[in-house]
């Protein structure tokens, strides 16, 4: 059974860094990424809805930019889930809130960077300029993922995380992570 694929990989007139595709999203955080039309998904949207299927392949062929991108971003839900069981008690939505947000916004590598797990699959960015847009894009969107990511996991009112998503925490999308 083949992976699923990014709907985004057939845009016309994508923007990308490096040979990643900048993709508008739907938020409030301020940033550079372009904003998307609120009735329409958006790459995070798509993100959460992959993520679970996605994270059992040890394979994904990457059939266009917006899969590069994809993969980032799933492999930081990946972190996301990770950073949440990792803690002592369960924490509740404000705790995983904030504790996600600092995640989102400490110092991670960039394609091109020494330390970036899949450098053998991304080009870098092609200027200095380049790749502060990137790692600034990637900041907004992991900010607007890691709160829709709360959002889902404490749905169901009960002030603990889904055990469904949860479950999730110590898999390995392509056996692969970001930290």
């Amino acid at each position: 059974m083949p992976a699923y694929h990014s709907s985004f990989n057939e845009e016309p007139d994508m923007r990308q860094a490096g040979n990643m595709a900048i993709l508008p999203i739907k938020t409030k955080i301020r940033g550079p990424a372009p904003v998307a039309d609120p009735e329409v998904p958006d790459i995070v949207d798509e993100t959460l809805d992959l993520f679970r299927a996605n994270s059992l392949f040890r394979n994904f062929e990457i059939k266009g930019p917006a899969d590069r991108t994809l993969i980032v971003l799933i492999l930081y839900v990946s972190d996301c889930l990770a950073k949440i069981g990792s803690a002592r008690t369960v924490p509740t939505q404000i705790e995983a809130s904030k504790s996600l947000n600092t995640l989102s916004v400490d110092n991670f590598a960039i394609p091109g960077d020494a330390n970036f797990a899949l450098n053998a699959h991304y080009a870098p960015p092609g200027s200095r300029q380049e790749a502060d847009y990137l790692r600034q894009y990637l900041v907004q969107v992991r900010q607007e993922l890691a709160a829709r990511l709360v959002e889902r996991l404490y749905a169901d009112g009960t002030g603990k995380p889904s055990k469904w998503w949860m479950s999730f925490q110590k898999r390995r999308f392509m056996n692969r992570s970001l930290g």
